[in-house]
């Protein structure tokens, strides 16, 4: 509970500085609170709260964004001076206080939702400009109150919904995108784990095992068995428990072992919750990528360091191999960049992946935050 309301401290200051922006404004007279409109009160606190309440939420972002902090000085700018005017005027339905607000309400759509905005601010301004042209006409003429007002109103109140919908879609749409990308990433993903390489060279030696009457013919049977009916239908799982994917890397390492004639260091040690789950394959592009890159270049002294935890609230992976610096084929090839991808879309903001080469060794860190 404690976590939880730090966290969202923030929203608590936002709404005592409302409250107290509202009082003082009250005191001083330039804004009359009609107790008996409580929906309409109810909901224009809801507003300023959010509105005064995210920007000290993302502070330590804003902070850094020089150009964001600018644009909301400018809207803070905005709204005084409209204060400023419509209390000192004292004009019913100022046009130029009408003029500033629509101005106010355009700029924090920019700010809110920059790309929806300049995509749609042609037909945007050319609604309110076409409201504010027709709203001079008549607020200049001697029957505006009488006449023109609830029309005036009701073209400023109208448009909002429309674009509002229109908002909610174009969100729905990249909803729809990053499923698309995510499910290309999925494909991608497998296509790359298929090496037909690996189960060529891996049924070559079993062929060899099965001629030589090995006992471990069966044994790698099942492994392989194992391991494709894991990268085939698993795969295309959300989440698998994370033992699973120990269990995969193991067999993936003991079919690795027998495929190599040179003795090579892997070590793989694991303590994990049973309960945890993760994404299926994400481990396995680093495990790959260092017998590619490591042991296939190294003629001795080859070896493998893994290491898998977790904690209550976080994966924490860690491989180290080393190479040959000498073999002209040491670059990460295009697993990694699969794996980046699919990490920014699966964990976006919940996932931190290191990659650190010093000399003949190659160390890849990847940090998983559980929800």
């Amino acid at each position: 509970m404690m976590r939880f309301l730090k966290k969202y401290k923030a929203f608590f200051f936002g709404a005592v500085v409302t409250i107290c922006i509202l009082i003082i404004l009250k005191v001083t007279g330039i804004i009359i609170i009609n107790p008996k409109a409580w929906v309409e009160n109810t909901l224009l606190f809801l507003f300023w709260w959010l509105f005064i309440s995210i920007p000290i939420y993302k502070f330590t972002y804003i902070r850094k964004q020089k150009q964001l902090l600018l644009k909301l000085l400018i809207l803070c700018v905005l709204l005084i001076l409209i204060v400023a005017i419509d209390s000192t005027l004292e004009i019913r339905d100022n046009p130029i206080t009408i003029s500033l607000l629509i101005a106010f309400w355009l700029g924090v759509t920019y700010v809110i939702a920059p790309g929806f905005f300049n995509k749609y601010k042609v037909p945007a301004l050319f609604v309110y400009g076409a409201i504010l042209i027709y709203f001079f006409y008549a607020r200049f003429g001697n029957s505006y109150f009488e006449v023109h007002k609830e029309r005036v109103v009701s073209f400023l109140l109208i448009p909002i919904p429309f674009f509002i919908g229109l908002w909610v879609f174009e969100q729905w749409k990249w909803v729809k995108s990053l499923e698309n990308d995510k499910k290309e990433a999925e494909l991608a993903l497998l296509k790359s784990q298929l090496n037909p390489h690996f189960f060529f060279n891996t049924l070559n030696n079993l062929y060899g095992l099965t001629v030589e009457k090995s006992d471990q013919a069966p044994e790698i049977v099942l492994k392989l068995s194992d391991m494709m009916r894991y990268t085939i239908y698993e795969g295309k799982h959300d989440c698998v428990p994370l033992i699973n994917e120990c269990s995969y890397l193991e067999n993936y390492i003991d079919l690795h072992r027998i495929r190599y004639q040179k003795n090579i260091e892997i070590q793989f040690t694991h303590v994990i919750d049973k309960n945890v789950e993760v994404a299926p394959l994400l481990f396995i592009v680093l495990l790959e990528n260092a017998f590619k890159h490591g042991v296939e270049s190294m003629a001795e002294n080859a070896y493998i360091h893994l290491n898998l935890n977790t904690t209550p609230n976080k994966i924490e992976f860690q491989i180290e191999n080393n190479f040959d610096i000498s073999n002209p084929n040491t670059k990460p090839g295009i697993g990694i960049n699969n794996l980046k991808h699919r990490l920014n879309l699966i964990y976006p903001n919940r996932h931190r992946f290191k990659i650190i080469k010093e000399n003949n060794t190659f160390i890849a860190r990847l940090e998983i935050t559980l929800v």
